[in-house]
């Protein structure tokens, strides 16, 4: 070959060289452009449980999967982690806040008020399930007519007792107190069994025993604190508050029905329970599965019913809300999210037989979220694959449709804090004046609600 052939050869080999790199880059371009135009709205989302819960970090990866194939368009980047008021307005302010974020019920109205939540009222009428979610439980996300979020679950306090002591001491566990009176009847007939046994327990330590006086006070018709125009005050020095300690008191000094015991905070009433040595307390019935898995306790010992007295019970919760800067693009593609991983009645069949076949309990009475149809589609899902005695909870079931659900009060932790030492002094000792306890307390209580803006 000639230096001349070799050139055109050489030329042409470049050429063509040349060719295939325009060819690749328009290629990887076009690609990169579909890609683009692929995802449409990708949303930052939190709540993604932690690497330690295995099974529950699995099935939300999952989740993210199953929702973008059926979601074209739509990129969920999920993190870890959930709203802490302490750092929510830095990462507001910062532009660090996802999306959409988790809330406690004791969050919304603060946030609403402070316009650090976007609102999502216009964009409900295309989310038609949102319709079946419990009207009280909208509420907590909701101001003035409009909709700044979605609960997720809730829980409500309630009458945990020992259906093994109730029997071995005469009572019923099919039929367990409803006030305040049945419960010191039936504490005095628990202690009476002796070796230990405790009638009745209550907290008023690290927070805890604040925590029940609210419960307690509540459910007789009494208030933590009321508003007053624009600001909070102490509302349970008075009959209802006197009434709570009084209870305790007679419970404890003349009954001899709580034990020597006292100064106690959440673990000791479950570990008490759990070893067959306590007969009620007021609790959550999450606390039942905890007893099970960390105390060695059986669920066929435990019951639960509704609040004694049965005018209110504290009840919390957790939801989602938006972030105030997120586009109506993005808080569509997020109530797409939360309707499709929270907030779906068709999913519950498929949610109840993961839960099940993972061994987690199924049968709890709550959350009860919902209304209408998708209530019976939950309670049929739920039956389907139960794993725990649900028939201990049908007091509960029964008895807590018509009590009214309210939440703690405003800076509760530092108010639980104050009532706490009331609850110590009334379980300790015996000459504790109820009404100068009530007094100091509401002095200070009134001053953390000043605080309250």
């Amino acid at each position: 070959m000639n230096r001349g052939t070799f050139g055109k050869v050489a030329v042409s080999g470049l050429v063509a060289f040349a060719a295939s790199i325009v060819a690749l880059v328009t290629g990887c371009s076009k690609e990169k452009a579909a890609a683009s135009e692929s995802v449409t709205t990708s949303i930052t989302v939190n709540a993604l449980p932690p690497e330690t819960e295995t099974f529950l970090r699995q099935q939300f990866l999952d989740d993210v999967k199953s929702f973008e194939a059926k979601n074209a368009g739509i990129k969920i980047d999920a993190r870890e982690g959930k709203m802490d008021p302490r750092t929510f307005t830095t990462k507001l302010a910062g532009g660090q806040l996802e999306d959409v974020f988790y809330v406690y019920f004791t969050d919304p109205a603060n946030l609403i008020a402070k316009k650090q939540v976007a609102e999502i009222t216009p964009y409900l009428k295309d989310f038609p399930s949102v319709a079946q979610i419990r009207p009280e439980l909208m509420k907590v996300f909701s101001a003035g007519g409009k909709v700044y979020g979605l609960p997720w679950t809730n829980y409500s306090m309630g009458l945990l007792y020992n259906r093994t002591l109730f029997t071995k001491a005469g009572l019923d566990p099919n039929n367990p107190p409803k006030t305040w009176p049945d419960v010191r009847t039936a504490a005095k007939k628990i202690a009476a069994l002796g070796d230990g046994v405790v009638g009745y327990g209550d907290y008023s330590k690290s927070n805890t025993g604040g925590w029940h006086f609210t419960a307690e006070i509540y459910s007789i018709g009494g208030d933590v604190a009321v508003k007053d125009g624009e600001t909070w005050k102490a509302a349970f020095n008075d009959d209802k508050g006197k009434q709570v300690l009084q209870q305790l008191k007679d419970m404890r000094w003349t009954d001899n029905a709580m034990g020597q015991r006292q100064f106690l905070e959440w673990a000791d009433l479950l570990q008490m329970m759990a070893s067959g040595k306590l007969g009620m307390y007021i609790a959550t019935s999450d606390n039942i599965p905890v007893m099970v898995s960390q105390f060695k306790g059986n669920y066929d010992d435990y019951g639960l019913a509704p609040m004694p007295g049965g005018k209110a019970t504290l009840a919390g919760g957790e939801g989602f809300m938006f972030n105030a800067k997120a586009t109506p693009e993005k808080i569509k593609a997020g109530l797409k999210w939360l309707l499709f991983k929270y907030d779906n009645p068709e999913r519950f069949d498929e949610q109840q037989k993961q839960e099940a076949t993972a061994k987690r309990p199924v049968g709890l009475p709550e959350p009860a979220l919902w209304v209408g149809d998708a209530a019976k589609k939950y309670t049929a899902a739920v039956t389907a694959y139960a794993n725990l005695p649900a028939g201990n909870y049908a007091p509960f079931n029964a008895g807590s449709g018509g009590v009214q659900l309210k939440l703690e009060p405003p800076l509760a932790q530092q108010i639980y804090a104050v009532l706490d030492t009331a609850m110590a002094k009334v379980l300790t000792d015996q000459n504790a004046d109820i009404g100068a306890l009530l007094a100091d307390a509401e002095k200070q209580a009134n001053v953390i609600l000043a605080t309250v803006k």
